[in-house]
This record gives structure tokens, C-alpha cells and sequence, in this order.
């Protein structure tokens, strides 16, 4: 990374809220298109929180949102006992690649540790490598909402 890649709060920049719904219900159309769910727009504005659970931190390059993720208490309902939960963890097309999702893996991380976490876990059927390359250990892979998906936990 060029230096230029800061991570903040989405609660600090909640002008960014459009744009970040925009790349989730393209990203993720079966659940926040037109006929999901989901509300992107909803769940974002949860994750502007800044001093609780859900929190969302945001990557910029220079002035520009380049990706997005979330601590956030559940997410796999199967395992509702574990918390918190990496989630929501996306890059725009236009930056994946360089190094950014693992940036905002490690903000997140931050973020557990500061509410004082002793572990979190994080739930994907795409992330995989990213998150072993970030030390996170592969617990179980389950079916979920018609998915693969892995289970991971980091000690903090």
C-alpha cells in the first residue's frame, strides 16, 4: 500500500453510507437486491455506531471509499454462541488486490480487542485464504444459507 490507505470509523464518515450501499446490493444481490431480505441501507447505519456492537470502520484511499467491514455481535445463526463476528468485509472491485481487505481484517481486530474481546470469529465462503494469511485458525466448514462456509477464530 502506497501509504495513502487510512481505515476510520463509518460512525466519523457517514456520508460514504450511499455509495457502500450501492456495492452491497450489487456485491450481495440475493440478499440486499430487490427482492432480498436484506436492507443495506438499514444494516449500515447499525454499523455507524461508534462506541458499541455493531461497529463498521471504512478504508479510504486518499478521499475515496475503497472498502468496508463490521464487528457485529452474530452472524452465523448456527453458531449464535460464539461472538463477536468479522462481517460485512468487502473491497470495491476497483481496489481488491492490494492488501486492503487484510488492512480492515486488522482494524477489526483492533476494534475486538479495544471492547475487550478475547477472540472473534469470522464466517466465509470466499475469504479463506485471507483470513489464514492474517492468522486465523479453521474451526469447521457448515452449510449455510445454501453456501459452504467456513468457520474461523483468531485469539486476540
Amino acid at each position: 500500500m502506497n501509504g495513502r490507505l487510512r481505515i476510520a470509523r463509518l460512525a466519523d464518515h457517514p456520508e460514504v453510507i450511499p455509495t457502500i450501499r450501492e456495492w452491497f446490493e450489487t456485491e450481495w444481490e440475493p440478499h440486499y437486491g430487490p427482492n432480498g431480505p436484506g436492507n443495506a441501507e438499514q444494516d449500515l447505519l447499525a454499523y455507524a455506531n461508534g462506541t458499541e456492537l455493531p461497529v463498521g470502520v471504512v478504508a479510504f484511499l486518499g478521499d475515496e471509499p475503497c472498502g468496508i467491514a463490521a464487528l457485529k455481535m452474530g452472524s452465523i445463526t448456527t453458531h449464535a454462541h460464539l461472538s463477536p463476528w468479522a462481517a460485512a468485509g468487502m473491497v470495491s472491485p476497483l481496489y481488491r488486490g492490494q492488501g486492503i481487505g487484510g488492512e480492515l481484517l486488522c482494524a477489526i481486530e483492533e476494534v475486538a480487542r479495544t471492547l475487550g474481546y478475547a477472540h472473534i470469529y469470522c464466517g466465509t465462503a470466499t475469504a479463506n485464504r485471507l483470513l489464514e494469511r492474517s492468522g486465523w485458525e479453521f474451526m469447521e466448514q457448515v452449510r449455510y444459507s445454501g453456501e459452504n462456509v467456513s468457520i474461523y477464530v483468531k485469539a486476540l
